[in-house]
Parts: C-alpha cells; sequence; structure tokens
C-alpha cells in the first residue's frame, strides 16, 4: 500500500478554488500531525497548513483566511480547501507527516495551476 496518495490538483483561474485529498495509510494517519507542503519551481518545499490528530490547526502567513485543512479519521483522509487562488499559489503541493519528511519521504504529489 501506497504511504501517501495526493490528488485534487488541476488548472484554476486566479480567484478560483480547489480542493486536495491526501489519503494515507491507517498507520501513518492515526496519531500523527498531518501536514500540506508545496513547491513552486525553482523554491523550496515549504510547509502551507498542519493539522494535529485533535483538530488543531495552523496556516502559513501567506495562505491564511484563504485556505482550510481538515481530516477525516474515517476516512484516513486530509484535505485542503484552497479559495480565493492566487498565481503565487501554483506549486506541486504534498502531504506528508513532519517523520516521513525529516526522512526525505514523498508521494508524488498534486500539481496546482493558478492561471488565466
Amino acid at each position: 500500500q501506497v504511504p501517501l496518495v495526493e490528488s485534487g490538483g488541476g488548472l484554476v483561474q486566479p480567484g478560483g478554488s480547489l480542493r486536495l485529498s491526501c489519503v494515507a495509510s491507517g498507520s501513518i494517519f492515526s496519531s500523527a500531525t498531518m501536514r500540506w507542503y508545496r513547491q513552486a519551481p525553482g523554491k523550496q518545499r515549504e510547509v502551507v497548513a498542519s493539522i494535529a490528530p485533535i483538530g488543531n490547526a495552523n496556516y502559513a502567513d501567506s495562505v491564511k483566511g484563504r485556505f482550510t485543512i481538515s481530516r477525516d479519521s474515517a476516512k484516513n483522509t486530509v484535505y485542503l480547501q484552497m479559495s480565493s487562488l492566487k498565481p503565487e499559489d501554483t506549486a506541486v503541493y504534498y502531504c506528508n507527516t513532519v517523520l516521513r519528511a525529516s526522512r526525505g519521504q514523498w508521494g508524488q504529489g498534486t500539481q496546482v495551476t493558478v492561471s488565466s
């Protein structure tokens, strides 16, 4: 079983919305803080949002008020609802745990392109 599978990316116009999904294996999801990261061309990967097992969420300043992270324990899935998208949100988006990220273990990510 693939540990993490991201989906939901695509091409969207500025001001539009997308919802990303990440299905994780139960062994990863149940007790881990889940994070969404993104990496734009030529830039370092950055944390966009994180959510603790009990639901506490944190966001990068650049996405506060526009993105919402959530998790569904019954489905082992974490979501990223993105609204009021801007061209600078264009990136490959990844979900992961801190531990897997520190070990360099990543999924394939999902491409988000914001363009008119």
